[in-house]
């Protein structure tokens, strides 16, 4: 068996998240979607839209999803340890350099797992970032 990690915000669920968690399924036989945490997206992105609860529950829902965690706010690496991966899948518009992470995996003893990025979805809408623009440009404010 082949368990695949993917991980992320998932603040407002948008084709872009659906897209690269069917990508991350297609790599193996068991999908584990690690949460970012509130604390971790407020130090990393912004104030969370939703808890991190809600977040969680509303990813363990979709499709592609086999488990479902909450990240932690430290090292990024104890998670990592506790997933057990074969394989991590990272999104297209994370900001991890792949040959930097697998050095950094490598150091910390979990150089068998292997690291590839998924593919953008060709969708307009396929990033928060963008659905929270638009929403601003029609007058709203989330």
């Amino acid at each position: 068996m082949t368990r695949v990690m993917a991980s992320g915000v998932f603040d407002l669920i948008h084709p872009g998240h659906i897209s690269y968690l069917e990508q991350a399924k297609s790599y193996g036989d068991e999908l584990v979607v690690v949460v970012a945490c509130d604390a971790t997206v407020r130090t990393k992105k912004h104030e969370p839209i939703t808890p991190e609860a809600m977040r969680a529950r509303v990813v363990g829902a979709l499709k592609p999803v086999d488990k479902v965690i909450v990240g932690g706010d430290g090292n990024i690496f104890d998670t990592v340890r506790f997933v057990k991966p074969d394989l991590i899948v990272l999104g297209f518009d994370q900001g991890f350099d792949l040959d930097a992470l697998r050095s950094q995996l490598e150091e910390h003893g979990l150089g068998h797992i292997g690291v590839v990025r998924a593919t953008e979805c060709a969708e307009d809408l396929n990033a928060t970032r963008r659905i929270i623009a638009k929403i601003r440009s029609m007058g709203g404010s989330p």
